[in-house]
């Protein structure tokens, strides 16, 4: 057996939540606005040309053309619907954000003071990172340039000295060459050349320097004429090396032969460019695919393989480097095609201004920044200027508001204020005006919301802590139960008292009236019950001395209580119950599923509690007590006429018959299932009308009776 009471919270507005609706209905609009606009016609445009445009997206190439039109349409109508819904997004927060004065004041010194100062700094900085920028990339492709340059004169100066020969053969043609790798290897230690013939034969080729920087020395070219020069890169055992490659076309012996120069940019040639130029580099690479490779030579052919410059030294006294980059012309030896390579470098202001900016310029420089500066604070002089004249148009109108207040508080409500503006302060002025004209109203209805809030809420818990809490438990009863109170504290009660091993005592009752008083008379009427169901047995005798105390107590007359208590006797396997002007009792017997087997059991009786003369007489006279024979399956429904009399918004009553069709249709269910149909169908019922009353009900059903003849 199981017990459930369920009370719903009370419907309506909580006191003090007006205020609350009031305060928020300044604000809501604009929130709402823009809820509405992304919600509106707008927003679904938005959502259909999103959807077309991640539709084209799937399917990439295999779109049809006329997709493809509609993937335009739907682009252009995009980007209309886009700007128009951002134009309004931003109207709608300038509202909300410009209504109050205090964030317009902090706008403006915002505009006026922090604004500029952030902007002209952002752009000097900008400036002089690109001025920078700009000069250091031409610095870094002179530095290439005298590489290549070097390159081009030890090529010449070789070729000339192989002209002057008297007997090109390969030991003179390599002294030449040693002569001029010594000659040049302290600047360039890794510097190689090498005399390549045009065809196979006399004059062989001849080598020198350590060529560590490609599998092995370049062959002659077809395309090379008479001289070229450039930066190529080569690769050798994994690593890519930026070279300085200069030749010179002559003849040897009766045969063309190129000089080839080679001064790779190794850790020591990166470092003396570096210390003279101040910048850091870091790595090179082709930005553009390079044709074709050379036997012993690998070209770069692709923009992801770069030559790494090794870990550059940071100039001293260098902070805030800055990363750039810049382009030269990259040689493919095996074609003379010119590619565009780039080189990754990273540039440091201080060490550009300790080198460039001396003397009379570093004068000038500080003459301009002190010139700023002056133009930073005239700019912070002005704001200051307008924000002292916006806070004193603020403190003049809040001034007014003060002396209005005090006003009011030395009772005078005829005063109003004047504000003359549309902003916020106008609005404040016209709701104080307002509020003087109905203050006093205000105040009562505010101290009788507060009386009334707390009398209720005391009533709300006495009534709840009257009714049973927690499962009872009862031998061979199932039993559930529900109170659901209305808007308003009733005086519905229902209770359950054991009277012995095979004995029950089942009472529902309703106070007439609502409040605290009603919650008072059910907690008086629950002592009396605990109390007397102990001592009469008899159900009549019960109600009878019930009504002889409450009539006694019960001054006012418009105050009564309707009541229905039975004796559950499982050994004796009856049911003894009296009525004293209650909604009746529904019976349905084992096999009251059949329609029309239900029986609304209805004896006399008058209720309970009237202060009038000769009432107790009248009481005990029409006080009728009946007994049932009961058996395994019956079903009781004992209610208030909470249930019953519940009305749609046609005003029509559930009514005892429909609920007696209910419970006959629905008799086999479980307690706690045929208590939710119930609850349900009275919902279902009802619709959208307010619940006027309380709703109480009580379902017993006779599980298992103890054999005759059990004693107690």
């Amino acid at each position: 057996m199981s017990l459930q009471s369920s009370p719903s919270p009370p419907s309506g507005p909580l006191p003090g939540a007006q205020g609350g609706a009031a305060t928020s209905s300044r604000s809501d609009p604009t929130w709402r606005g823009v809820r509405d606009t992304a919600t509106s016609t707008l927003g679904r445009v938005l959502i259909a040309a999103l959807g077309l445009k991640l539709v084209v997206g799937v399917l990439g190439s295999a779109v049809p053309g006329w997709l493809r039109v509609l993937d335009v349409g739907g682009s252009i109508v995009l980007v209309v619907a886009l700007g128009y819904l951002l134009v309004r997004i931003l109207v709608l927060l300038q509202r909300r954000l410009l209504w109050r004065v205090r964030r317009r004041l902090v706008l403006s010194y915002v505009l006026i003071g922090f604004v500029p100062i952030v902007l002209i700094v952002s752009f000097f900085l900008l400036a002089g990172v690109l001025m920078l920028g700009t000069e250091s990339s031409s610095r870094v492709q002179l530095s290439f340039e005298d590489v290549v340059d070097d390159a081009a004169g030890l090529a010449a100066t070789t070729a000339v000295d192989l002209r002057g020969l008297a007997d090109p053969a390969p030991d003179a043609v390599s002294a030449v060459l040693e002569r001029r790798i010594r000659g040049i290897e302290e600047r360039y230690p890794s510097a190689s050349i090498v005399v390549v013939p045009r065809a196979e034969g006399a004059p062989s080729r001849v080598t020198a320097g350590p060529w560590r920087h490609t599998a092995e020395p370049p062959a002659f070219p077809a395309w090379l004429a008479q001289e070229s020069r450039g930066i190529v890169m080569t690769g050798n055992s994994g690593r890519r090396d930026v070279v300085a490659r200069a030749a010179e076309v002559i003849d040897v012996g009766g045969g063309a032969v190129a000089v080839v120069a080679d001064l790779p940019l190794g850790d020591d040639v990166v470092a003396r460019m570096q210390a003279f130029t101040r910048i850091t580099l870091i790595d090179a690479g082709a930005t553009s695919a390079v044709a074709g490779a050379v036997a012993g030579d690998a070209v770069l052919a692709a923009e992801d393989e770069r030559a790494s410059f090794g870990p550059g030294g940071q100039p001293a006294a260098a902070v805030l480097g800055f990363r750039w980059v810049s382009d030269f012309d990259l040689l493919e030896w095996s074609t003379g095609e010119q590619g565009r390579g780039t080189v990754n470098f990273r540039f440091y202001p201080s060490a550009f201004y300790d080198q460039v900016i001396r003397g009379s310029f570093a004068s000038i420089f500080w003459i301009v920044l002190l010139a700023i500066g002056v133009m930073f604070l005239t700019i912070e002089a002005v704001a200051l200027v307008m924000g002292f004249a916006l806070g004193k148009s603020i403190t003049g109108a809040v001034h007014e508001l003060f002396t209005g207040t005090e006003r009011v508080r030395r009772g005078d409500f005829s005063h109003r204020i004047q504000v003359e503006t549309q902003d916020q302060f106008g609005e404040l002025a016209g709701s104080f005006n307002a509020m003087t004209e109905s203050i006093a109203d205000l105040l009562e209805q505010a101290k009788e919301k507060r009386r009334l809030k707390e009398e209720l809420r005391i009533a709300r818990d006495i009534q709840m802590s009257l009714l049973p809490s927690g499962p009872i438990t009862f031998p061979g009863l199932a039993m559930t139960a529900m109170c659901r109170p209305a808007s308003e504290v009733g005086g519905d009660y229902y209770d359950f008292m054991p009277l012995g091993e095979h004995r029950l005592g089942v009472l529902v009752a309703d106070v007439s009236g609502k409040g605290t008083s009603a919650a008072f008379y059910m907690a008086e009427l629950k002592g009396l019950i605990l109390s007397l169901s102990q001592i009469y047995q008899s159900p009549k005798r019960l109600l009878l001395e019930v009504n002889r105390i409450l009539s006694a107590n019960l001054l006012d007359n418009r105050t009564f209580i309707t009541m229905l208590y039975a004796v559950l006797d499982l050994e004796a396997r009856t049911m003894t119950y009296v009525r004293a002007g209650h909604t009746p009792l529904i019976y349905v017997p084992a096999d009251g599923h059949a329609p029309g087997r239900s029986q609304v059991l209805m004896p006399d009786g008058l209720v309970v509690g009237l202060h009038l003369e000769g009432i107790e007489e009248k009481f005990a006279e029409l006080l009728e007590e009946q007994t049932l024979p009961i058996d395994e399956g019956d079903l009781f429904a004992f209610f208030t006429d909470g249930i019953t009399e519940a009305m749609n918004e046609e005003s029509d009553l559930f009514g005892e018959e429909r609920l007696s069709r209910l419970l006959e249709e629905h008799a086999h269910l479980p307690s706690d299932e045929l208590r939710e149909q119930i609850l349900g169908d009275v919902e279902a019922f009802v619709g959208g009308a307010d619940q006027h009353d309380d709703m109480t009900i009580v379902l017993l059903r006779i599980d298992e009776l103890p054999p005759r003849g059990v004693d107690a």
